[in-house]
């Protein structure tokens, strides 16, 4: 095992952490577990911040444990392997994602599905192995699992390959799964924000025209001009619905606000495929009768397994495919968790652990 001295040795961290339901973050002590002969430890350097960070620091899913130190869009700097790890060395560019750990021998985890295994471990606020709580990217060390860790290629900048391990890989994967990926397909993207843009991103990289649907019509020049989609639709203008219906192949639906389905099954061709990556609090209506018409078909998707993360990070830096980003301290976080709640952001704050952390401590 490569050891680094004592002092900083990586089972002693320091990052931010919840302590209750207001979700308040401050700074906090804690200890990581020493290195295991599989693990991987390295320096973070930047984290995300995902909307899924909001819930858990609150509690709203029921699932979290106190104190909770957050972040699952994780980038930096290996510092330590341990003796049987075989793909990092000391010195890679790495990430950490949504999941830490799974039991590894159910048929979604032999299927390189990680992510749907049912003993799936959150990289945050959940229960390891060993008994011990995870602790998120909010912090100045990471360790993990080789099998959990991904290479980040020289060519993608680390700031924005972070929102990729968790934004990315939700899009991405159900792209690939529902062969929503072909050249030539259309598609529509059901909203503009932190997982939208990125889905539109993807899409045109792959070759496939695309549709961006949105409730606002101040998103329209953002959509065409800066994200190189194809075309807009107004969801709330009937007319606009009408003259597209029976035009995409495939919708990725990204928003977690309660929305008619009946608009978005009608706009697309028969076989057609409207998948789900948002999660709305409250369950929505399906009308069934509309996807008869058409022999059309609801999926879902969440994030994706290790393989398929990797890969998506790759194709991310060989297509030069960067989420909109805006860095900022840690000291910044809990405002940045308030601008996300209003959805003030354009389009995913990450933040600079490596150079604003160390002066908060």
């Amino acid at each position: 095992m490569t050891r680094l001295p004592e002092s900083e040795h990586p089972n002693k961290a320091f990052g931010w952490a919840a302590r209750d339901t207001s979700g308040v973050l401050s700074p906090f002590k804690f200890s990581r577990r020493a290195t295991g002969e599989k693990d991987v430890a390295f320096k973070v350097l930047y984290c995300g911040i995902c909307h899924s960070d909001l819930h858990m620091v609150k509690n709203e899913w029921g699932i979290s444990l106190y104190p909770l130190v957050p972040g699952h869009e994780i980038v930096g700097e290996v510092t330590e392997v341990g003796n049987k790890v075989q793909k990092f060395k000391v010195g890679d560019r790495v990430g950490v994602g949504y999941l830490v750990g799974s039991c590894g021998s159910c048929d979604s985890c032999k299927d390189d599905l990680e992510n749907y295994c049912p003993k799936t471990i959150l990289t945050s606020g959940a229960k390891y192995h060993d008994g011990s709580i995870t602790y998120g990217g909010y912090s100045d060390t990471m360790v993990a699992d080789e099998q959990f860790i991904v290479r980040i290629p020289e060519n993608l900048p680390l700031d924005a390959a972070a929102p990729l391990l968790c934004a990315g890989i939700t899009v991405y994967s159900p792209l690939k799964y529902y062969g929503l990926d072909k050249p030539g397909l259309h598609i529509g993207v059901v909203g503009l924000g932190g997982l939208g843009h990125v889905a539109v991103k993807f899409a045109k990289a792959m070759g496939v025209k695309v549709t961006v649907i949105s409730t606002s019509l101040a998103k329209k020049k953002e959509a065409l001009e800066n994200l190189g989609a194809d075309s807009f639709l107004v969801s709330r203008d009937n007319d606009q619905l009408q003259g597209a219906r029976g035009t995409l192949d495939g919708i990725i639906d990204t928003v977690s606000a309660h929305h008619p389905l009946l608009p978005l099954i009608g706009l697309l061709k028969s076989n057609g495929k409207l998948v789900f990556v948002g999660a709305p609090e409250k369950p929505l209506e399906l009308p069934v009768f509309a996807l008869l018409q058409g022999r059309k078909v609801v999926g879902g998707s969440m994030t994706g397994g290790l393989k398929e993360t990797q890969e998506m990070i790759d194709f991310a830096a060989k297509h030069n495919v960067k989420p909109d980003i805006e860095v900022v301290a840690m000291e910044y976080v809990n405002t940045a968790m308030e601008r996300l709640l209003k959805a003030d952001v354009k389009y995913r704050f990450v933040i600079d652990i490596g150079n604003t952390l160390k002066a908060t401590s």
